[in-house]
């Protein structure tokens, strides 16, 4: 019996294939396009065969290595990194506040937990929060923001938390993108380029605008590629936004102030939105290099600029001297907004309720750190002090050792956490990885994981100037081990030069 028509009849059955399952809904078909045209290196094929390594190594298949070394992403816990003290004891007394009666805990990690317990529903962080982020940590991110910029007064209204700065830049390209044809949005993007941009632009169907740091000034910006960049694009699409990293990833360039002066009058005059990825604000090495935030160089240009020029700035737990990857908190800041296009952010935000509350509380205390009169200080400035250091130590001899191998050249991480040298590579390489249809540095660097175990992010998968070659490194290994890696390095471009000269 039908139930819908009250009368006998025969259910009709899917054609089933010989797999037991007819035409699918969702197939490479049917499926949204633009997500096949998302590319993310970071985690791509060399990553998946890594894996699989990892895999037959445990298995007991026998290899030239007895590990994979992950030097492909910025994790630095996964690197070892240790966490530091006072933002742990923090969230697990969050997390479980039984302990709050623990005599184990300090005084000021209890009295910082409880004021961000009193401010979650119900006195937990299992609770929602509003969608925006917590307030009183919205607060605290603007009074950061503050301190940083020199007294620069910061809104917590115009504070934005989210998971990590990823998901906040994401949201403000959506909310940027728009058109059809020639009106399309079209969004700047420095190349190389971390490949979240890219990704982004081609899942929402913008366009890329590629503009290119010159790798013989150290990874520069030079405000004539962007005007080159800009007057080309205008031909076919609509330039609405560029995007600027700070220190630099993959490159680990920290830009001049006259450097951001420039970009800022850039982009005033082409009328463009500014998105300034800020997250290795901590991470500057180099000597005569400083991190100045776009925002307070924006308002210390004066009212010209600063009343005009749309800005939206963005920061993470998971980078500079924290490395808190897995707890996903971030924030971004908005400056200039369309008071009615900001109620359509908090709209959209709102969509996906609100950031984890452990990130939350996290980048609370990244913002709002120990002061000198509290017990945790000493500890907190110590482990602080340490991690930049050995950060800082890295770089320089992982720029060192890297420019003693003939073929490869390494610019001076300024910043950051990664390098990004250039290869010299024979030209009947070149030629075997286009017989297997491989761009030349992910043939090199997939040469390089098989034979050493080492995983590496082809500079193919940031972008480059075509006939150039590269590799993304993180510095993040400890010392000993990233000493390994580097000789490894040395020992393998030496035969792969031979073996295909």
């Amino acid at each position: 019996m039908c139930l819908l028509h009250g009368t006998e009849c025969e259910l009709q059955k899917p054609n089933m294939t010989e797999n037991g399952l007819g035409n699918r809904v969702l197939n490479m078909d049917t499926m949204n396009p633009n997500v096949k045209r998302v590319e993310y290196a970071v985690r791509g094929p060399i990553v998946q065969r890594a894996l699989q390594i990892e895999k037959e190594l445990k298995e007991g298949v026998e290899k030239p290595f007895t590990e994979v070394i992950k030097a492909n992403i910025g994790d630095a816990h996964a690197m070892g990194q240790k966490p530091i003290t006072f933002l742990r004891q923090v969230v697990a007394l969050c997390a479980y506040p039984d302990l709050l009666e623990d005599d184990k805990f300090p005084e000021d990690a209890k009295n910082r937990a409880r004021r961000i317990l009193q401010a979650c529903g119900g006195g937990s962080i299992g609770a929602y929060s509003a969608s925006p982020g917590i307030e009183i940590i919205r607060q605290d991110v603007a009074k950061y923001i503050e301190k940083r910029d020199g007294g620069i007064p910061s809104n917590p209204d115009s504070i934005y938390l989210s998971t990590g700065a990823s998901d906040a830049i994401v949201t403000m390209l959506k909310l940027l993108t728009s058109g059809e044809g020639k009106n399309r949005t079209g969004v700047m993007i420095s190349i190389p380029q971390y490949p979240l941009y890219s990704a982004a632009l081609a899942e929402l169907a913008a366009v890329q605008i590629s503009y290119y740091l010159d790798e013989d000034k150290c990874w520069s910006l030079d405000v004539n590629e962007l005007r080159r960049a800009v007057k080309a694009a205008r031909e076919h699409c609509n330039p609405r936004a560029l995007c600027i990293i700070n220190p630099g990833n993959p490159t680990g360039q920290v830009q001049s102030r006259q450097c951001i002066e420039d970009v800022i009058r850039f982009a005033a005059e082409e009328h463009l939105f500014l998105m300034a990825d800020e997250v290795y604000q901590d991470n500057v090495y180099a000597e005569g290099c400083q991190f100045h935030s776009f925002k307070k160089v924006l308002f210390e240009m004066g009212p010209e600029y600063s009343s005009v020029v749309e800005l939206v700035s963005f920061h993470s737990t998971s980078k500079c001297f924290m490395g808190e990857c897995g707890f996903r908190g971030g924030y971004m800041e908005v400056v200039n907004m369309d008071p009615e296009v900001k109620l359509q952010l908090t709209k959209l935000v709102s969509v996906r309720l609100c950031p984890p509350i452990p990130g939350q509380a996290l980048l609370d205390l990244v913002v709002n750190p120990p002061q000198p009169d509290e017990p945790s200080y000493a500890t907190f400035i110590k482990e602080r002090t340490a991690n930049l250091d050995i950060l800082a130590e890295k770089a320089k001899m992982t720029e060192q050792v890297l420019n003693t191998v003939p073929g490869i050249h390494c610019n001076p991480v300024q910043g950051a956490m990664y390098t990004f040298p250039r290869l010299s590579l024979p030209e009947k390489a070149i030629n075997a990885a286009k017989e297997k249809g491989q761009a030349p540095d992910m043939f090199y660097c997939m040469k390089l994981l098989e034979e050493t175990g080492i995983c590496l992010v082809p500079g193919s998968g940031f972008g480059q100037r075509d006939g150039t070659y590269h590799f993304r490194m993180t510095i993040l290994p400890a010392t000993e081990k990233l000493k390994v890696v580097l000789e490894k390095i040395r020992e393998f471009h030496k035969r792969f030069t031979e073996e295909f000269s």
